[in-house]
């Protein structure tokens, strides 16, 4: 069996990937699945730390189109976050993995705050943390929530696992004859304007050297195979 590659990972999850086929909410099927494939990565003895997004339920940006503030959007997204990580902490726990939710604003009631050293002795000791509520302020995205956690708990790459196989040099969905990118540096990434994650995003983990990794979350096992050092998806990196 081929070994893991990485000790620490921070998983990157958008909401909508928790859609499935539906228009928006959480699929029943599709958080089955997520947990199946964090399970199976659980089980090679990687420390995994997963962020959620919240567009699936509400999208603060989008929000701002219509007329409400940009601040409480935000704030409406990151609760949204939260939902999804509930859900996904009832998901795992059903599979037999111990899971924290830790929230960057305070829900004492229903989740931990964010403590960095209880994130770190949590993953020692064989948990799964789920990292909500972004980092807890407007305007961020929880792309840059992903790698400002994956920073702080020391984790050796940040995968985000999305829609897609990877990075193209243009829009697969416009473009037949687009091209998927195995590996890429930071500048390439922010030049092109790729738009796989944020500029604060992409520009945070360039300022810190920690490897991204993008691929399809949606092709069974793929989460573990790029762990165990299989060619999956885009890796960027220095």
């Amino acid at each position: 069996m081929a070994l893991p590659q990485y000790k620490r990972v921070v998983l990157k999850l958008s909401g909508e990937a928790l859609m499935g086929d539906q228009q928006f909410g959480i699929s029943a099927d599709m958080i089955k699945y997520v947990a199946e494939e964090i399970r199976s990565v659980f089980d090679l003895g990687v420390q995994l730390s997963l962020v959620v997004g919240g567009g699936n339920i509400f999208r603060g940006i989008a929000a701002s189109s219509y007329d409400l503030n940009r601040v409480s959007g935000d704030h409406m997204g990151m609760l949204a976050t939260v939902i999804n990580s509930l859900a996904l902490q009832d998901a795992l726990e059903k599979k037999g993995i111990q899971t924290r939710v830790q929230t960057a604003i305070s829900i004492h009631e229903i989740a931990e705050p964010f403590i960095v050293r209880r994130a770190i002795r949590h993953l020692e000791k064989g948990r799964v943390v789920i990292f909500a509520a972004g980092t807890g302020n407007p305007y961020f995205t929880t792309d840059t929530a992903a790698v400002l956690r994956a920073q702080e708990i020391h984790a050796e790459i940040l995968i985000k696992a999305t829609k897609v196989n990877g990075l193209y040099d243009s829009d697969p969905k416009t473009n037949q004859t687009a091209k998927m990118i195995e590996k890429a540096n930071y500048m390439e990434v922010l030049s092109k304007r790729l738009n796989v994650m944020d500029v604060t995003a992409i520009s945070m983990a360039m300022d810190n050297h920690l490897p991204l990794a993008v691929l399809n979350l949606t092709q069974k096992s793929n989460i573990r195979r790029f762990i165990c050092g299989e060619k999956v998806g885009t890796l960027i990196s220095d």
